[in-house]
């Protein structure tokens, strides 16, 4: 058996290839920007074809870097930012139009108009799907697409243009892209189109005839770990592609939250906190999201409820980028510890809306609560403070759903390297957030899912293993100031609804 495992992570700002020993430890990596492309207020797109670019370009610099050969490799895991849709065309895989980004707002007219034609308004698809009528998820995008590009409705009834996640594009390149690449996705990406029925786990004919979708279009549904096939791509010849998991969900398999009750939130661009429900489907009435969780080769799927939260990375690199108060995302926490806390300031990120438990498309950032007593410090801290405060209103409407309060919450992702943050959040959440050795949880999940399918591990106990405890952040903050600063951000929550018309 090849030593090590690789994962390609195909993210919402970067993409990269992170190379794992059996323990899960890094043993090369690779990473690489890409454009963010704002065609006009709310609109986010990527271009696709600098993405695959910079795939092949990270893959090659992570094995030039560990000195790797292919025989390394027992296989290659994907996973991804998930609802970000493209159409490319089959035989010369050129896109018909930039990727649009989970986080874009062009469709809201269409969703306002979807609900507004089911007596069940926003809910009119939850029952299949597990997912409300949102701006965020792929088919919608898809529609948007199918009516507004030239020529692509045509070619997408004739067969020769093809939908997909990020995770369907980069295989179906790796594998040979016009010349027989696979077009196939895993249960959790195709979870995130609102075309798929949660409990066939295949795409379906109501959903698809409602959004104007033909079938033939939509890639095959496979499990989140097999053998799909190998890649044909100079970069890693041979290999075989093993694992494909959209990153919230890999990085729940990273975390090994393999029971019913475990959970995981990653802090990155957006917030993503997913609990394994088990083989149960279960329905949310609190505004969470029901989702596939992953399923492994010949296994039953797993279900999570997830709360997904927008805008908590991208508020830092908003200050960075479009205010110029800090000049690299790392400054926020030496800024925010300046002062001694938020000088009564409060900072709702609800530029794409707001997602789950809120659910509304309408709201807008807003900044509460300044006067001139109010410095960058305050600001700053008020940035950190929303990420925790957006993760406490998820982490109660879970408990609710779920019947059971969260013993602890692992977390990952970029922002875990701010303990200011950290502490604040088991401050306001009152409860520990257990940081792992290993916070670069979205790619091992991939890797892990990949070195299952082809027994480079032998089961979820060896995966059990190499899971352990960096750091355990315990709340310190008495319960009339938790109490006070939450009333506080549930005032500034409220003035953010309904901001457009």
């Amino acid at each position: 058996m090849p030593t090590y495992v690789a994962a390609i992570d195909q993210g919402t700002t970067s993409t990269r290839c992170i190379v794992f020993d059996r323990q899960g430890q890094i043993i090369s990596q690779a990473q690489k920007e890409h454009k963010q492309i704002y065609p006009q207020p709310g609109w986010v797109e990527h271009d696709p074809e600098e993405i695959w670019k910079n795939t092949l370009e990270v893959v090659a610099l992570a094995r030039i870097k560990g000195k790797l050969s292919t025989a390394d490799i027992a296989a290659v895991g994907i996973t991804n930012q998930r609802e970000t849709a493209v159409v490319w065309n089959r035989k010369t895989g050129k896109p018909y139009y930039n990727a649009i980004v989970w986080q874009d707002m062009r469709t809201a007219d269409l969703v306002a108009r979807f609900a507004a034609d089911s007596p069940a308004g926003q809910d009119r698809f939850r029952e299949k799907t597990g997912l409300p009528l949102a701006t965020y998820f792929s088919g919608l995008k898809l529609k948007w697409l199918l009516d507004n590009v030239p020529g692509l409705r045509e070619d997408a009834e004739g067969g020769d243009a093809l939908f997909g996640n990020m995770d369907s594009f980069v295989v179906w390149n790796l594998t040979g892209g016009p010349n027989g690449g696979l077009h196939l996705t895993d249960v959790t990406n195709a979870s995130r189109t609102q075309l798929m029925d949660l409990r066939t786990l295949d795409w379906d004919n109501d959903l698809l005839e409602a959004f104007g979708v033909p079938r033939t279009m939509l890639p095959q549904i496979r499990p989140s770990s097999e053998v799909y096939g190998t890649v044909q791509s100079e970069v890693l010849p041979g290999v075989p592609i093993a694992g494909i998991l959209g990153d919230q969900q890999a990085a729940l398999v990273g975390q090994t939250c393999f029971e019913p009750g475990q959970a995981k939130n990653t802090y990155g661009t957006g917030c993503f906190l997913l609990m394994n429900t088990g083989t149960e489907l279960r329905p949310s009435t609190c505004g969470l999201l029901t989702t596939v969780a992953y399923q492994f080769q010949n296994e039953p799927v797993h279900y999570a409820l997830e709360g997904s939260v927008a805008i908590t990375g991208a508020l830092v690199q908003w200050l960075r980028d479009n205010l110029g108060i800090i000049k690299k995302s790392t400054d926020i926490e030496s800024l925010a510890r300046s002062v001694d806390d938020n000088g009564g300031t409060y900072f709702v990120p609800a530029f794409s809306g707001l997602y789950a438990p809120h659910w509304k498309s309408d709201a807008r950032g807003v900044i509460a609560g300044l006067t001139r007593f109010v410095t960058k410090g305050h600001l700053a801290r008020a940035v950190l403070e929303a990420t925790a405060y957006q993760t406490v209103d998820v982490v109660r409407a879970m408990e609710q759903d779920a019947g059971v309060s969260l013993r602890s919450l692992r977390v990952d992702g970029g922002m875990v390297i701010n303990s200011l943050l950290m502490q604040f959040q088991a401050d306001v959440l009152n409860g520990p957030v257990v940081c792992p050795r290993m916070t670069e949880t979205t790619a091992l999940g991939a890797a892990y899912a990949a070195g299952l399918a082809v027994g480079y591990y032998k089961n979820l106990d060896d995966l059990r293993q190499n899971w352990g405890v960096a750091r355990t952040y315990e709340s310190t903050m008495d319960d009339a100031q938790r109490a006070k600063l939450m009333r506080g951000w549930q005032k500034a929550i409220e003035r953010s609804f309904g901001w457009e018309e």
